[in-house]
């Protein structure tokens, strides 16, 4: 990034270049700006690596070094032979005007999409650079404060979408897209354009995981629609790294021909949880536990249960706030909870320290009497039961709250986060 001073560094904004005159280098108009080509750097601001001139009504390229300079006014270059053949576009070349400029952008401060409705050039001695974006709306009524410009933001604070597709590795490989939580990623999908959302499933789509946990926190219409499209080995790549639960959820919104081949492609032991679940309804106990959690015999100890949740890397974390105990019959025996059991004496057995009487529920039992029970034991998992009182599966608290909230809460602005102090002034470089 560059460290160059804001107030001596040349500033201009992309809009009042373009169609300002390009200029040889005896001073002879040779066209006119059409636009900037830059190279995106993941964490660096894009470097100028060349431009498009509109010359007569041919589009052709200058590079970066044929740049003497760049004014108000005008453009200047330091070579009066030019090659004029038609401008072609080359691998990782972004165009600003075309492939920015009144795109849409994610907003990494608030993660929101905005559109690109200016874009700051700055020189910082060396080269010229993209150095920030313009966000706000231009205003066409007149005030006393119609000329004042917008104050830019950095551009470091955006990820771009829209670009060349050649560009794309570096906007997949982006840490500041890697730091998004799945629901924030999920939300921008669901309000995104098609163009937009097969751009931000194709930057998860190289992490597996991620691209699962983004899927479990989509709506079920936009995951449903995102996997019809999809053939059956990409969507069986997808749901083998869901959580069964979210995965068999997925299968029943699915067109009934396709569940049984995307069934098939599953890993045995993903495709035994699902199948597990898929027999009961989606609105009782059944269809909203999941196969994840820690069950050890009775006799074990308080340290061995704690070693075994962590090493549980691979189960839903939520899952693993309580261990229960087991008869040697496999029967609920007991339930204590994982505070209460970094708080006791490691070398107790299980048995000792756990709750001999455990709230459960049964698989056919309603979303309402489990949220209800939930909520009157203060529980953070609900063990269900079947008729032998052995565990079938367990429910979290964060699916029965997503269960009992009405589904048009379930994308308020909120979710966005309300970290918007200071994001429509300009960062201080």
């Amino acid at each position: 990034m560059s460290t160059q001073d804001s107030s001596s560094a040349p500033r201009f904004m992309l809009s009042t270049l373009l169609r300002q005159p390009v200029l040889d280098s005896k001073g002879n108009q040779i066209g006119v700006l059409a636009d900037v080509i830059v190279r995106l750097r993941d964490g660096a601001y894009p470097t100028l690596s060349g431009l498009v001139v509109n010359v007569g009504n041919t589009r052709i390229f200058t590079t970066a070094e044929d740049v003497a300079g760049i004014e108000a006014d005008r453009v200047l270059l330091r070579t009066a032979k030019l090659d004029l053949r038609p401008f072609s576009r080359r691998e990782g070349e972004v165009l600003l005007k075309e492939d920015v400029l009144g795109h849409r952008l994610i907003d990494t401060e608030r993660t929101i999409m905005v559109k690109a409705y200016d874009i700051e050039l700055g020189h910082n001695g060396a080269v010229w650079e993209a150095t920030g974006l313009d966000v706000h709306k231009p205003r066409w009524f007149r005030t006393e404060r119609r000329h004042k410009p917008h104050a830019t933001r950095d551009w470091n604070q955006f990820l771009p979408l829209i670009g060349h597709q050649d560009s794309s590795t570096v906007r997949s490989g982006s840490a500041r897209f890697r730091k998004m939580k799945p629901a924030q990623i999920a939300d921008l999908i669901e309000n995104s354009s098609d163009k937009e959302q097969h751009e931000l499933l194709a930057q998860v789509h190289n992490d597996p995981e991620l691209e699962a946990d983004v899927f479990e926190e989509l709506d079920d219409d936009r995951q449903s629609r995102i996997l019809k499209d999809r053939s059956d080995h990409d969507v069986a790549e997808v749901l083998a790294h869901m959580r069964a639960d979210d995965a068999a959820d997925a299968v029943m919104e699915l067109p009934q021909e396709r569940r049984t081949a995307i069934l098939s492609l599953l890993p045995a032991p993903q495709h035994a949880k699902v199948m597990a679940l898929l027999g009961y309804h989606d609105a009782t106990a059944g269809g909203l536990m999941g196969t994840d959690f820690t069950a050890l015999p009775s006799t074990a100890t308080v340290a061995e249960a704690i070693n075994s949740i962590r090493n549980a890397t691979t189960q839903q974390p939520e899952a693993l706030t309580t261990i229960y105990s087991l008869h040697p019959d496999g029967t609920l025996a007991g339930v204590i909870g994982l505070v209460h059991a970094l708080q006791s004496d490691q070398d107790k057995k299980l048995s000792d320290v756990a709750d001999p009487e455990p709230v459960s529920a049964q698989p056919g039992d309603d979303i309402i009497d489990v949220t209800t029970t939930m909520a009157d034991f203060n529980l953070l998992t609900l063990p269900v039961l079947d008729a032998e009182r052995r565990i079938l599966g367990v429910i979290t608290v964060d699916d029965a709250l997503e269960a009992a909230i009405p589904s048009d809460w379930a994308r308020r602005e909120h979710r966005h986060g309300s970290n918007h102090a200071g994001s429509q002034t300009q960062s201080g470089r």
